[in-house]
């Protein structure tokens, strides 16, 4: 009989090349280059190429990939007329959801998935992948207006995914700060090995479903509370502590009655999350730029992973990458409900790195139970039953 590892962890499902992680030391790459590195170097596209491909483009192939990315900007009427018909009240992740999928029916796409060992075709990896992350941040951004009613606003190919994802949501140039910011923030959330919605591509993927459906499923995956939805919890959180002076009091409070304190801890780090570290340096940054007109949420937050840090830092809990990325994402002026779509369009370029590597040498998954049931039963006519 098989072991079983509730969750499946501990549990190798797979082989890649992709990121890395060393929980101990708090340790993080993509292909071989420090999460560290490439923040403070890469830009999203240059990240999306090297998780795609393994190696860092040429200025030419960064050029090329970024012009086909930026004509991608634009969404077909009919995603947008559907749209205009999703309740206004739904969810940006079941409407990213759905809206993805559809892109299968208007952007038709399945050659290379009918062979059952492998898909070598790399141009047409390649073009689902530029469709579907060009897509992504204009979708999200798209029903920021639809859903209070208004129609969206039009994309602009002269700016990056980051620039114009800002723009798309306020319809004014983007501050050149908080686009960086912006930026940073879809690398560091670009991928991370093995998670729960990149599980749920690959097992997609196994099956030779349309690179639609897969990133789709996957995003399905992420809107779970206990995977993507952390940032915006956080956010609550701050709000509901108040003020720096509460924290104290608040955290002691919330350990005394077993309560979950939003955006620490990791399953995976037993230090700092390093995406964390990455994420409150850009808010020192901002800060030193901004000084006090920013929202007491910075204070309040420090203080409470300061609190965080000697209470739990014995039992490895510290920040996570949820902690400080959704104080982020409210000063750029984004909804706390639409945090996790963010999330999803950075995590775009991982899941399609890990669907590319899983369809070059397939497997269809298939794990075995453990079963607990009845032994074989005679069946009772239903007459004869008490």
């Amino acid at each position: 009989m098989s072991d079983f590892l509730p969750g499946l962890e501990g549990v190798a499902a797979t082989k890649s090349a992709i990121s890395f992680i060393d929980g101990e030391k708090g340790l993080l790459s993509y292909r071989g280059y420090s999460l560290e590195t490439l923040a403070e170097n890469s830009s999203f596209e240059e990240t999306t190429l090297l998780l795609l491909d393994g190696e860092l483009p040429s200025a030419k192939e960064l050029v090329g990939f970024t012009a086909k990315l930026r004509k991608n900007y634009r969404i077909k009427y009919h995603i947008r007329e559907m749209m205009h018909h999703f309740p206004a009240t739904g969810h940006p992740m079941d409407m990213l959801q759905t809206a993805v999928a559809s892109l299968g029916m208007f952007y038709p796409g399945t050659e290379c998935l009918t062979d059952a060992e492998m898909c070598e075709d790399l141009n047409y990896v390649r073009n689902m992948t530029v469709k579907i992350i060009a897509s992504m941040a204009p979708l999200v951004a798209m029903w920021e207006h639809m859903r209070a009613g208004y129609d969206p606003i039009e994309p602009r190919e002269d700016l990056s995914v980051a620039e114009n994802l800002l723009y798309m949501f306020s319809g004014q140039e983007p501050d050149p700060l908080l686009a960086r910011i912006m930026d940073v923030c879809l690398i560091l959330h670009a991928e991370h090995t093995l998670n729960a919605s990149t599980f749920s591509a690959l097992v997609s993927g196994s099956t030779l479903a349309t690179p639609y459906s897969v990133i789709s499923g996957a995003i399905g995956t992420l809107s779970g509370p206990l995977h993507g939805g952390a940032n915006s919890r956080v956010v609550d959180m701050l709000k509901e502590i108040g003020s720096a002076a509460n924290a104290e009091k608040w955290v002691d409070n919330a350990l005394a009655n077993k309560e979950v304190i939003w955006g620490m801890g990791h399953r995976e780090y037993k230090v700092k999350d390093p995406r964390a570290t990455i994420l409150h340096k850009l808010v020192t940054e901002l800060i030193e730029d901004r000084g006090s007109s920013l929202d007491t949420t910075f204070e309040t937050a420090m203080k409470v992973e300061e609190i965080c840090a000697d209470r739990l830092g014995h039992k490895g809990v510290y920040a996570n990458v949820d902690f400080y990325s959704g104080i982020l994402y409210a000063e750029m002026g984004i909804p706390a409900d639409q945090f996790t779509a963010l999330f999803a369009v950075a995590r775009s370029a991982g899941w399609l790195a890990h669907w590319r590597e899983q369809i070059s040498n397939n497997r269809i998954y298939r794990p075995t139970q453990i079963y607990v049931g009845e032994d074989e039963r005679d069946y009772v006519p239903l007459a004869e039953r008490g």
